[in-house]
């Protein structure tokens, strides 16, 4: 992953946001370690207190666990944990915002949701 350093949202955020993306798609199960804030700080060139505090992010809404002299590990909910928190604050945030956007284009609802489907065919290889 590139970081985004001149993008507004903090460096260990996108740590943290990171490694929940990482999680989702497989590349940690649940109770494997994970990477350590030195290991971080190496990957993305950063300092090692901001890959810890991305990492504490994520211990504080037990995505991972810590294991005292061990390091971090992936927790046992880990995917639902990060599905429910992605879907109540990411996805409603975009489409309270694209609701928004819609309604001073002028877009109907019935308009607006046809576009939705016609996006999800279109990523999922569908003609249109």
């Amino acid at each position: 992953m590139i970081m985004d350093w001149d993008h507004t949202k903090p460096i260990y955020i996108q740590i943290a946001e990171w490694l929940e993306t990482e999680i989702l798609k497989g590349h940690h199960k649940h109770d494997e370690k994970i990477y350590s804030q030195y290991q971080l700080a190496d990957m993305f060139n950063i300092n090692p207190a901001t890959a810890a505090k991305g990492l504490n992010i994520l211990a504080d809404e037990a995505i991972l666990y810590k294991k005292r002299g061990l390091g971090m590990f992936v927790s046992e909910n880990a995917n639902e944990i990060i599905l429910t928190k992605r879907k109540n604050q990411t996805l409603k945030r975009l489409v309270h915002d694209l609701v928004i956007e819609a309604e001073r284009l002028h877009v109907g609802e019935a308009e607006l949701i046809a576009m939705v489907i016609e996006e999800n065919k279109h990523r999922k290889g569908g003609t249109s």
